[in-house]
């Protein structure tokens, strides 16, 4: 098959926390409500109402601005971007157009274009026996809408690139970004060309998850390449539409053309003021009011020496990031205990929690902490500490009590351990022959049974240490 170029953009709404709508006083719960409860005249479109700006919403996309490094507008207008649909009450969407709050940026090293605030539509639902209804809970919620340039050549940077901004929504607050949900929505546009000019630009609506998102790029990819190959390359022949992704069959289907911008005649909306946002936002006190950023964080943890896998894990997750966060307070930065702390944390712990259908409210931290402390000073054997460590993160016991209590602490005399290796090089004859013959492998096993032997207590670099000094 000939060389292919695809390139992707990437459109983003991102549902925005705010007490209220974005123009009006009902409630901003979409999601936790009886249909049609937290409604009111305005975002019900009714004769003679008039919107008026949620501060908090446009406060909320400024943010995200300056954690991108986009340049925030001193001055934005919203738009009427009109046409007709039952989850829009006023024939119009009340959105931005020629003058966005956020221009610019970068994240994850994707290009921005913009970032602009609009009012989300209702919610249509089409499986209420012969008809369908519209639930307008969800009418008029703030929607962030972020724009990527056409930067993007495959679906892995396009997955890797939502999930790197659900995670900064979350560590800014502005939005919980649950794509189950319906809270952050992705729609990618794609196109394929036979050479480094565009191809024809299909839009993939609605992808509700990070592997949908990439499994539609990934075989809408694969769709248009195979008309180029059979129209002798001509992207004429690759219609400009709209399609939908069927999560079952793993396919894209046709839903209707493309819209140009021009279709939807925007104009500026008459009831709302042209807004100076140099005049009602403190950019520089809102930047220094902004959290650690994820990458900022990653950086951070990196250089503690955790590995990335590790770091992703911990960064990942706000209750995780919080936790180990407070063990770094409290234990002064000490880069062995928190590099000790990050692995039975990510590994261990998190096991533990999901078997016991627990969180990570209820791991006790300086019980916890003193475990680790104790492997740290190689008082303890980290298998004492594995068997340990349900008792002591739920139940919040002394774990240095409980080592003195049962004998559990970490045997470090050569006289004892010499007593345990003489009876394993005893009954393993044949595996000491294997040792004495050069096989180096086999003392990792010999120092297992050693292990055994002590129940654990023993110190597995001086065991090792004694039994090469033993067979030598």
């Amino acid at each position: 098959m000939k060389t292919y170029r695809p390139t992707i953009g990437i459109e983003v709404h991102a549902e925005l926390k705010t007490e209220t709508k974005m123009f009006c006083g009902s409630k901003n719960e979409p999601h936790a409500a009886e249909a049609n409860t937290h409604v009111c005249p305005v975002c019900l479109a009714h004769p003679g109402t008039l919107p008026v700006i949620n501060k908090e919403a446009v406060e909320h996309v400024i943010k995200v601005g300056i954690a991108l490094g986009g340049s925030i507008a001193s001055f934005t207008e919203f738009d009427r971007k009109n046409y007709f649909y039952p989850d829009i009450p006023k024939g119009y969407q009340i959105s931005q157009y020629k003058y966005p709050i956020v221009s610019g940026g970068e994240l994850a090293g994707v290009a921005i274009t913009r970032v602009h605030l609009e009012e989300d539509t209702a919610r249509s639902l089409h499986d209420q026996g012969d008809g369908s209804l519209v639930d307008y809970n969800r009418a008029g919620v703030p929607l962030m809408e972020l724009v990527t340039e056409p930067v993007i050549h495959d679906a892995k940077t396009a997955g890797d690139f939502a999930r790197e901004l659900q995670l900064l929504l979350r560590t800014l607050g502005v939005s919980d970004a649950n794509m189950e949900k319906g809270e952050m929505r992705v729609e990618a546009n794609i196109s394929v060309s036979p050479d480094d000019t565009f191809g024809t630009k299909v839009e993939v609506k609605n992808l509700n998850s990070f592997k949908a998102v990439e499994g539609a790029i990934n075989y809408e990819i694969r769709r248009q390449i195979a008309i180029l190959e059979q129209n002798n390359k001509e992207i004429s022949h690759i219609s400009q539409e709209t399609r939908g992704w069927d999560e079952t069959k793993g396919e894209t289907f046709s839903q209707r053309s493309k819209e140009s911008a021009a279709e939807y005649r925007y104009f500026p909306d008459p009831d709302l003021p042209k807004l100076d946002i140099a005049r009602y936002f403190d950019t520089s006190l809102l930047k220094e009011k902004m959290p650690a950023l994820p990458s900022e964080k990653r950086l951070e943890y990196t250089n503690l020496g955790l590995a990335r896998e590790q770091v992703d894990l911990i960064i990942s997750d706000d209750r995780i990031a919080s936790y180990f966060a407070e063990l770094a307070r409290m234990n002064g930065g000490d880069l062995e205990f928190l590099k000790r702390a990050a692995n039975y944390l990510t590994s261990d712990v998190l096991a533990l929690l999901g078997d016991s259908d627990k969180s990570l409210e209820f791991v006790h931290m300086g019980s916890f902490s003193e475990l680790i402390h104790m492997i740290t000073r190689a008082e303890i054997t980290s298998r004492v500490a594995k068997d340990l460590l349900p008792e002591v993160i739920f139940d919040g016991v002394n774990p240095a009590t409980v080592v003195a209590e049962r004998g559990l602490g970490q045997e470090s005399s050569t006289e004892t351990l010499l007593t345990a290796i003489q009876e394993v090089i005893a009954e393993q004859e044949a595996v000491v022959a294997e040792y004495k013959g050069g096989k180096e492998s086999t003392l990792q096993f010999l120092v297992g049974q050693g292990m055994k032997k002590t129940k654990g207590s023993a110190n597995p670099q001086l065991l090792a240490d004694l039994f090469r000094k033993e067979l030598s």
